[in-house]
């Protein structure tokens, strides 16, 4: 007994030192770690006054990415994440050995890969990295990735960069753009519905966009709200509820209001990545669309342009700088801004003077007819003359003639000196 004793203590020994030496390697390995940009780029937002989208533009290849934050994502939604795909995400340190070791075993017996076993720790450092799901080298590569950020940038980072990298379909990424496009709302407030699709989501994203495919899309956010009642994250009445909505079809558009006003926004700060201007998105929207009615059947060669403000601050509340960047002509063209005669501008002016001066009132004839002033013979703009007119219509008809006659009345010179 007394010779096993020191036998004994030297293999424990022994052992503790191996283990020791094992944890050190482990971390020199750890700390050595190269790890990928941790600061994916995001769409440019361009919001209005109360902070709505007024427009957003892709990444530089073409991907909807937004900025996104743990903090601003209904809480129910992280908390389904977690336990479906994580659930000891809050203790492990970037590997969850047990669950590294029940995928080993069911893989085993099942004779194929069944689960993954990665944490959303070794998910980020894959969407970091591109670095696959079914080799051994890049399994490999995630958990060095994953065990580094884990020590330097922490859980609330790695979670926010799995929030904006997540594969939504498409050229979706991220938790913010799926909402958006899919349900058309901020992931401020989500249904256990729409929360387990966007957790099942990213597993497939191709396969079970549900745009594309809804009975795939119902049918993954079906089992991922039966893991839920399974878990007690949800109760059974709940996730029968859930069942019943109807999974998106469609693929809803970003908003993309003022393109004018937002373009310009961009460009004058390129590093900035959200803008914020005076404009009312509401009021935008519908003034928009007042553009688009107006030259709706019309010649290409017509145009409008729409501006608002507020006249006690100045500020800008909504610009039509056309009607629409599709629009056949002048789409590109912002009219709000590009140096134009006044025209018609002037005649509510001229006809105020005509009103003060006792030269005309509303009802006045007043005649609209070829006339010619030192050589100087104005038309209208649609070439048609119309006779005798009323002032009041001569001005909502915007006619040329009765125009020129009451400036000439007034006098060009007294035009100029009370404008």
């Amino acid at each position: 007994m007394t010779r096993r004793a020191p036998r004994a203590l030297l293999v424990l020994l022994l052992a503790l030192w191996s283990a020791a030496l094992s944890r050190d390697r482990l971390d020199d390995w750890v700390a050595a770690t190269d790890l990928p940009p941790l600061i994916p780029e995001t769409s440019v937002e361009v919001r209005d006054r109360h902070g709505a989208l007024l427009r957003v533009y892709t990444v530089a290849d073409g991907r909807w990415r937004l900025r996104t934050a743990a903090s601003q994502v209904d809480p129910l939604y992280l908390d389904m994440l977690r336990a479906y795909e994580d659930r000891r995400f809050a203790t492990h340190a970037g590997v969850d050995i047990r669950a590294l070791m029940r995928a080993a075993w069911q893989s085993l017996t099942a004779g194929r890969i069944v689960s993954g076993g990665s944490t959303l720790t070794m998910q980020t450092a894959r969407l970091l990295e591109d670095s696959g799901t079914g080799s051994w080298p890049g399994k490999l590569r995630q958990i060095r990735v994953a065990l580094a950020m884990e020590r330097r940038v922490g859980k609330d980072r790695i979670l926010d960069l799995y929030l904006h990298l997540a594969p939504m379909g498409g050229n979706l990424e991220g938790l913010r753009a799926a909402t958006l496009a899919y349900f058309g709302k901020e992931p401020a407030r989500l249904t256990p519905a729409e929360a387990a699709l966007l957790i099942a989501l990213p597993q497939s994203p191709e396969a079970r966009r549900p745009d594309r495919d809804p009975l795939a899309a119902a049918a993954a956010r079906d089992r991922v709200l039966d893991r839920m009642a399974r878990d007690g994250v949800l109760d059974d009445a709940t996730v029968a509820a859930a069942k019943t909505d109807t999974a998106p079809r469609l693929r809803r558009p970003f908003p993309a209001l003022a393109p004018h006003l937002a373009d310009a926004a961009r460009q004058a700060a390129p590093d900035a990545p959200v803008r914020s201007l005076t404009l009312d998105a509401t009021l935008q929207q519908s003034l928009e669309a007042l553009a688009t009615r107006a030259v709706r059947g019309r010649s290409g060669r017509l145009s409008v342009a729409l501006l608002v403000a507020d006249h006690a601050s100045g500020e800008i509340l909504a610009s039509v700088g056309s009607p629409g960047l599709g629009n056949p002509g002048q789409g590109y063209v912002d009219m709000t801004r590009a140096p134009r005669s006044p025209g018609s501008t002037l005649k509510p002016l001229i006809y105020g003077l005509a009103f003060d001066a006792g030269l005309a009132h509303p009802e006045t004839m007043i005649a609209d007819r070829p006339m010619d002033f030192a050589g100087y013979r104005p038309q209208n703009f649609d070439g048609i003359f119309r006779g005798d007119v009323r002032v009041a219509d001569a001005l909502r008809l915007s006619l040329n003639l009765p125009a020129v006659q009451l400036t000439e009345a007034i006098g060009p010179r007294n035009l100029i000196a009370a404008l």
